[in-house]
């Protein structure tokens, strides 16, 4: 059992996974994501700062909703994070397109089944006649 000190409000809990919050100020937390949401969606052209301020959110907890694409604004918007891997600007999530695609091909490249390595050929077992051992010499007779 591992029992933590919730990070928001300072209560004991016994922590399961996720964010080291107690169930109650996870819920609290999902409400004010909710109202985030709708403010940003009835407000398209608000800035970072506006949604902040308005919201009664800080502005690492709005970024951290958008690197989860839990938050995702418009191509016109103001709000706008830098990709992880280029720095371009972009909306939703850590990495752009063409970064996502790069890593992904990576990975693909990564985990290619190489090819079974070719065995030696036995000379022995090229021919599928029988073979024996020749009572008065030590050489093989095959028929």
């Amino acid at each position: 059992m591992d029992v933590r000190n919730c990070r928001s409000c300072g209560k004991l809990y016994n922590y399961l996974s996720g964010p080291p919050l107690c169930p109650n100020c996870i819920k609290a937390l999902d409400q004010k994501f909710e109202a985030v949401k709708e403010y940003v969606y009835d407000h398209p052209g608000a800035g970072m700062q506006e949604v902040s301020e308005e919201m009664e959110v800080s502005i690492p907890q709005i970024k951290q909703w958008i690197r989860d694409e839990r938050l995702a604004f418009a191509e016109d918007s103001m709000i706008g994070l830098d990709c992880e891997g280029c720095g371009v600007t972009i909306k939703t999530g850590r990495l752009c397109k063409s970064c996502k695609e790069k890593l992904a091909k990576g990975l693909g490249d990564l985990y290619q089944k190489e090819a079974p390595p070719q065995k030696q050929k036995d000379p022995q077992k090229e021919n599928p006649k029988m073979r024996y051992l020749d009572g008065s010499s030590s050489q093989w007779k095959t028929q």
